[in-house]
């Protein structure tokens, strides 16, 4: 097991920057930020132009990683690929195309995304859009040695009552999808504040978990008494991704149980990264405190990997 970070958490910072830092702290993976742009929303950073991206630019990132001793574990780009504007959609397909035809180039195995959701539409409705959108997708990425992994985020903030806006955040929603031919980027921090035990959704699905996050979840019991599980309603409007009663942390300041989650995944084989994503509000706002984020979670979890 390796362990790594999502870049996402440092869009000011080039590539190069954020290798150096990463090799220099004692990280032994990365996973790379793809998306067009940066700014959008605080999970977005563009760290390899994979519109453009070709045999130089894969030379170059080959060799950046060679040089810092590091593993590029994924490429991420975590978008809607359900989004009800037809155009808006088009626009995510020939994106995660690209990022798929950049891991091929690199040797890269993974590419991330989401399923994402119509919010206009039911999930029965959903389910079956998805199962006429992502057979294609996969196949393009299995003529290209690249699978694609589907992380297990609510993403409520994109739903606007705060339900679930990406359908892969249950047991039974990644069994329909890995009937997609579909893996799993799993993240305990989501499972942990919708009610589902993490360390007991790694043995029944571990062949198809090929890739894993660490995010911690920090939960305020006291305010989930006054909103329920779904969060506010009158104030919602206020901030859509604010559910009032939890917020990420980085590993080691919520409640997710590390030391259970690691030597379970090493009990049942899992040899694959470990990557930080940084999402925690109080270790956020610039590059100097987001990177003093990546260390606490370094001190949490690189004692519990060999």
């Amino acid at each position: 097991m390796k362990l790594g970070f999502l870049t996402a958490c440092l869009p000011q910072w080039d590539l190069p920057t954020i290798a150096s830092w990463a090799a220099g702290h004692d990280y032994q993976a990365l996973e790379v930020a793809v998306w067009p742009g940066s700014g959008g929303r605080d999970f977005e950073a563009a760290h390899l132009p994979v519109t453009t991206f070709g045999e130089r630019e894969a030379d170059a990132t080959r060799g950046l990683f060679e040089q810092h001793g590091l593993a590029l574990s994924a490429l991420a780009y975590y978008e809607n690929n359900l989004h009800p504007d037809p155009g808006r959609r088009e626009e995510i397909r020939t994106h995660l195309k690209h990022a798929i035809d950049t891991a091929h180039l690199l040797g890269v195995p993974y590419v991330g995304t989401f399923v994402g959701r119509d919010w206009t539409r039911p999930i029965a409705e959903n389910l079956a859009e998805a199962e006429r959108v992502f057979p294609e997708l996969v196949e393009y990425a299995g003529e290209r040695d690249v699978r694609i992994i589907i992380e297990n985020c609510v993403m409520e903030g994109w739903h606007p009552d705060g339900y679930p806006g990406n359908l892969a955040y249950s047991p039974e929603l990644w069994e329909w999808m890995f009937d997609l031919g579909l893996y799993l980027n799993w993240d305990p921090s989501h499972l942990t504040w919708i009610g589902i035990d993490p360390v007991e959704t790694i043995a029944p699905y571990i062949d198809r978990i090929v890739h894993a996050q660490a995010k911690d979840v920090q939960l305020r019991p006291a305010d989930r008494q006054r909103y329920g599980h779904f969060g506010p309603a009158v104030d919602r409007s206020a901030n859509p991704w604010d559910m009032g009663w939890w917020r990420y942390r980085v590993p080691g300041l919520g409640q997710v149980d590390w030391s259970g989650i690691i030597d379970r995944l090493y009990e049942h084989g899992y040899t694959g990264t470990l990557s930080v994503e940084h999402e925690d509000p109080v270790w956020g706002g610039s590059p100097e405190k987001v990177t003093q984020g990546l260390e606490i979670a370094h001190r949490t979890l690189r004692p519990l990997i060999f």
